[in-house]
């Protein structure tokens, strides 16, 4: 509970942390990289970033890439930003691989920058935020089999093959399956994080498997295409999701979904963002930070259904309690 506790924090508690951390300077730019538009997460991770640096009186820009996850286009966007040369900036890779050499040139720049999200092949970071993927699918998966009573049939809707976030989502949820051996794995298909291909997914599934009891979708907006795909076949499965985004929250409040795993990209945004202006006013920073899952039930939402702009960054003392190397 410590975790969820995070991004609901009450103001007077962050405005006092704030001031205390502007007496060296303000008014910085931080560019932040997400990976795309079409995935909520990243909306939440960037309200985070801007409501961090409005609070601590910086600014943000930011680079999204116009088609989702381009590796031409975010490595177009490092060649901008080395020549605009801002304060800081946070960085997702759009591949954890691909785009070592892009950060290689915004070390050669000299622009300090914070790894959120994926975490960076390689390249020199002042902090890395991120969750814990692999605890993220096992226990979301875990929870769904639990509400099948441990038989079944079972379809994945993976992320990207190859990310970082897929993989070990994946892998927890087949750690997940092997200890319910009365649930059987039909399919493991990628739905590449997005919505509208993950309800081609689903409709293909569903062709092919006359009975699916469960889908285990790597991120919400995948689980709300496979929901889509059900409801449009009137068929009925029970599906879960990962990233406790808003679209994720109003379908289990309205029991089209089973539960999200929450990977709290508002904390995430509010934390890449903190760190990179710590370092430039010279204060201490955090190397690591991995945030702990949280399960979002019908039983437990209402924490978590509050509008991203009224959400609560947590402060530094609040984060050097979270788990920290």
């Amino acid at each position: 509970m410590q975790y969820r506790k995070l991004g609901y924090l009450a103001l007077p508690l962050l405005m006092a942390a704030a001031f205390t951390t502007q007496a060296r300077a303000d008014g910085e730019t931080i560019a932040v990289f997400t990976k795309n538009q079409t995935n909520p997460f990243f909306q939440t991770v960037r309200v985070g970033a801007d409501n961090m640096a409005k609070v601590l009186n910086a600014k943000t820009l930011h680079y999204i890439p116009t088609k989702p996850d381009s590796i031409p286009e975010q490595l177009s966007q490092i060649e901008d930003v080395v020549v605009k040369k801002p304060s800081a900036i946070v960085f997702t890779p759009v591949d954890y691989k691909a785009m070592v050499p892009g950060v290689e040139k915004i070390n050669d720049a000299k622009i300090p920058v914070v790894n959120i999200t994926d975490r960076s092949a390689g390249g020199k970071f002042l902090s890395f935020i991120g969750a814990d993927d692999y605890s993220l699918g096992l226990e979301t998966a875990r929870y769904l089999l639990k509400a099948l009573s441990g038989k079944g049939n079972i379809v994945i809707i993976e992320g990207v093959k190859g990310s970082l976030t897929n993989v070990d989502r994946v892998r927890g949820f087949n750690d997940a399956l092997k200890e319910n051996p009365g649930i059987k794995l039909l399919a493991s298909q990628p739905g590449n994080y997005q919505r509208l291909q993950a309800l081609q997914v689903m409709e293909n599934l569903m062709q092919s498997n006359a009975q699916i009891d469960g889908v285990l979708a790597a991120n919400d907006a995948m689980a709300v295409g496979a929901i889509e795909a059900l409801d449009g076949a009137n068929r009925k499965a029970q599906v879960i999701g990962i990233n406790g985004t808003k679209e994720a929250i109003d379908a289990i409040k309205s029991g089209k979904l089973l539960a999200s795993g929450d990977y709290n990209g508002f904390a995430q945004g509010c934390l890449g963002t903190m760190m990179a202006i710590r370092a430039l006013r010279e204060q201490p920073v955090i190397n690591e930070i991995v945030l702990k899952p949280t399960i979002i039930t019908q039983d437990n939402f209402k924490p978590f259904d509050v509008p991203l702009e009224s959400r609560i960054c947590p402060t530094f003392e609040e984060a050097v309690k979270l788990g920290v190397k």
